[in-house]
């Protein structure tokens, strides 16, 4: 099936609560090449964890612009995927909807649904309001906390940040991340990405790389400068990559 991209660097973590395939209440849109080409208030939620897979809505052929779709020589035998071309004027985007033939049994309700190709659309829609990457899932939660531990961030023996007032991001099935204000941050060692990542649940995220001596940490750094306004809390703070620095907690190194 379709390959997506997750964010902020994170690995998508197998969710096991929650049925693989549920009826969503959301009204769901497609937009690709300037017109909606999926527009449906019936979709099904299709939870999928794993390499190449995340959460993605699927929609009744008849809620689908099928007249902009062309069928694809191209079909995953394995998993029994057939493909189609959207094309819109000028646009294409190869492969770009898909379903299953005969879908196994634990994906049964999915037979005459169709999906897309997430990140080769321009855009999908929950209600009124864009979603970017995968589908939201309703058993993932994603909690902000402000604490008052010490949180210090060390690269290479360099103290880069250190705090007493972090926001601590709790994210079902991923790493806790602590978000730093950047008045402790030392913002004269970083240097402004051109990196940019979404995610479904925070919004659009900005980067910097670490310049420590004549080493550049590449994109070790990230801040929601205008989150969704689910997550307002973690707006214009900082957060590192937990994995790629020495992290001390209340002065232990976690």
């Amino acid at each position: 099936m379709p390959s997506n991209s997750d964010t902020d660097n994170d690995s998508a973590s197998t969710l096991n609560s929650g049925p693989m395939v549920e009826l969503s209440p959301r009204w769901i849109r497609v937009k690709f090449g300037g017109k909606i080409i999926a527009d449906s208030k019936r979709v099904l939620l299709l939870r999928q964890y794993g390499p190449g897979r995340l959460p993605t809505y699927c929609f009744p052929q008849e809620d689908v612009r099928t007249e902009l779709l062309k069928a694809s020589s191209d079909t995953d035998q394995a998993s029994d995927v057939a493909y189609w071309t959207i094309k819109v004027s000028d646009r294409a985007a190869i492969n770009g909807a898909w379903k299953f033939m005969n879908p196994p049994a634990q994906l049964a309700e999915l037979r005459g649904y169709v999906s897309f190709t997430w990140n080769e659309m321009d855009a999908w829609y929950e209600e009124e309001e864009e979603v970017f990457v995968h589908a939201r899932d309703p058993y993932k939660r994603v909690d902000v906390i402000a604490s008052s531990r010490h949180v210090r961030v060390v690269i290479n023996g360099e103290t880069i940040a250190d705090t007493r007032r972090p926001y601590l991001l709790f994210e079902t099935g991923l790493p806790t991340r602590f978000y730093i204000p950047q008045q402790d941050v030392r913002m004269a060692l970083m240097e402004a990405s051109a990196l940019s990542t979404r995610c479904p649940y925070k919004g659009i995220a900005a980067y910097w790389s670490a310049k420590i001596g004549d080493q550049v940490v590449k994109n070790i750094v990230w801040s929601y400068p205008d989150p969704i306004s689910e997550c307002p809390k973690i707006k214009g703070l900082m957060s590192f990559l937990n994995e790629n620095v020495d992290l001390y907690i209340d002065d232990q190194l976690s």
